[in-house]
């Protein structure tokens, strides 16, 4: 599995799925997810809302999946990362599991090429460093059935660096 880094809008990459930094309330927000639902266009707030109508909030560490609207993918896969309150409340294995469960889906939907945010690094303040070793961990780890590439979208230099830092050790 080839694995890239590239700094820049996670929205214009064509991919098959792209994974979401969403809120638990799947209706948009601000940072990643609002710009992936902005991008997409109201398809992805309908079925987000259809989904919200059958099961509620999405728990913080799971991920469902919708169209992609106008986005550059056929899916995108919503996934709730962690507050981050300095690590006292399961905030690893929360984010750990984004990851996991995003591949699992990805795999079971059989995406071939996927692209990753920096998921819970922005508002949500986990800090960098250790949300890209842990996201790398779980990626390595991970037996893909299907997935030939992963794409972490970067939008800002320090975790581009970050990242890139990581892959050369």
């Amino acid at each position: 599995m080839e694995l890239i880094i590239v700094k820049g809008d996670i929205t214009k990459i064509p991919v098959d799925i792209i994974v979401n930094a969403a809120n638990s309330s799947l209706l948009g927000g601000g940072g990643v997810d609002g710009a992936i639902h902005r991008a997409g266009g109201p398809a992805i707030l309908a079925e987000c809302l259809e989904i919200r109508a059958r099961q509620g909030e999405c728990k913080t560490g799971d991920a469902v999946i919708t169209t992609a609207g106008r986005l550059p993918a056929n899916k995108v896969i919503h996934t709730v990362g962690p507050v981050w309150i300095g690590g006292q409340n399961e905030e690893e294995e929360k984010l750990k599991n984004c990851y996991k469960k995003s591949l699992q889906i990805a795999d079971d939907y059989g995406a071939k090429v996927i692209s990753f945010p920096c998921i819970s690094t922005g508002i949500y303040r986990f800090p960098k460093r250790l949300a890209a070793e842990l996201s790398l961990e779980v990626i390595k780890s991970y037996k893909c059935r299907i997935l030939e590439k992963i794409i972490f979208v970067c939008f800002d230099e320090e975790s581009y660096d970050i990242y890139h830092n990581l892959l050369d050790s």
